[in-house]
């Protein structure tokens, strides 16, 4: 049986051609010369910033605004503003609530498809990023270098009010409002006003109801996920927050700052009703109580005292 001829000119594995550039295998020559001239097609517009080189004007006029810092997108509703239109329309999502990134496991929607990204690896259990410190996996490399720098103790952000420093701006953000008092994000149930969007989501639980952070081990439910991690510690018997003075370790960044007072002899808690001073909010609270008991036992000798009155005067 013959062989068509058309079969017969196939190139053999032996018949192929490797781009210098890229590394790349073709078959053709012709491929081939596709890819050299796609690895080497001329870059006339370079950055005189960084060297960087550019095929397209366009591309390089983006480019520049990194180095100008100009971002002429602006947001009509909050005027922030960005380098790429793409930047703001993915911005404006926060204010129309578009969320066009659906979950196919459980149905939560995302403004971003990075985030959904993210969030689908809560399904899977992935976590492929460990610290090599304590053995703690993450899901994101980004959350494994916020988390070692607990670690490290590097806290790079500091307030220019009162020089706390932060490991992350975020937390350097939400503290500043302590010292501008500004609380702009309000809860529609009771009118109560919050500083940051997490605090008043966290609040608006309180009215829901809903404790989505549940423990394995004992089933008790939290409203927020740090008491959930607080309250595993119980059974790891894990105290991650050693003093430094000391050495005595705490289950909790709370426990270790009220620990710290006994050290530096700080009473940053004061009774309204005395004046007296504490170094713990614990503290504090049981002698409130103190007041709270004088208060209810005038209550009750002005009511014994009413209802006497009446006897004494019937008697005269």
């Amino acid at each position: 049986m013959s062989i068509p001829n058309s079969q017969m000119e196939l190139p053999s594995v032996a018949q192929h051609y490797e781009c210098p550039q890229s590394g790349k295998i073709h078959l053709t020559k012709n491929r081939l010369n596709i890819d050299k001239t796609f690895n080497i097609r001329e870059k006339p517009f370079m950055c005189t910033e960084c060297g960087k080189g550019f095929a397209l004007a366009r591309d390089f006029k983006i480019h520049q605004r990194i180095h100008t810092g100009e971002k002429p997108y602006t947001c009509t509703e909050c005027g922030k503003s960005f380098r790429l239109k793409e930047g703001l329309k993915k911005h404006q999502r926060i204010h129309t609530g578009e969320k066009p990134y659906p979950c196919t496991e459980c149905g939560k929607r995302f403004t971003l498809k990075s985030h959904l990204l993210v969030h689908q690896k809560i399904h899977t259990g992935i976590k492929p990023f460990v610290c090599t410190e304590c053995g703690k996996s993450f899901s994101q490399k980004a959350q494994l270098q916020i988390h070692n720098k607990f670690h490290t103790g590097e806290k790079p952000f500091c307030c220019t009010e009162c020089g706390k420093s932060f490991s992350l701006k975020s937390h350097l953000t939400r503290h500043h409002t302590i010292h501008t008092g500004e609380k702009p994000l309000s809860c529609t149930e009771c009118g109560k006003h919050f500083s940051t969007k997490d605090r008043l989501s966290s609040h608006l639980r309180v009215h829901t109801g809903e404790k989505r952070f549940t423990c394995t081990i004992c089933g008790n439910q939290y409203t927020r996920k740090d008491r959930l991690e607080r309250h595993m510690r119980l059974h790891t018997e894990e105290k991650p927050f050693p003093c430094t003075e000391c050495g005595k370790c705490f289950r909790s960044k709370e426990g270790l700052h009220s620990h710290h007072t006994t050290h530096t002899g700080e009473k940053p808690f004061t009774c309204t009703e005395c004046g007296k001073c504490f170094s713990a909010k614990s503290s504090l609270q049981r002698h409130q109580t103190i007041h709270t008991r004088t208060r209810l036992s005038h209550v009750q000798n002005g009511a014994n005292a009413s209802l006497q009155r009446p006897i004494f005067s019937s008697l005269l």
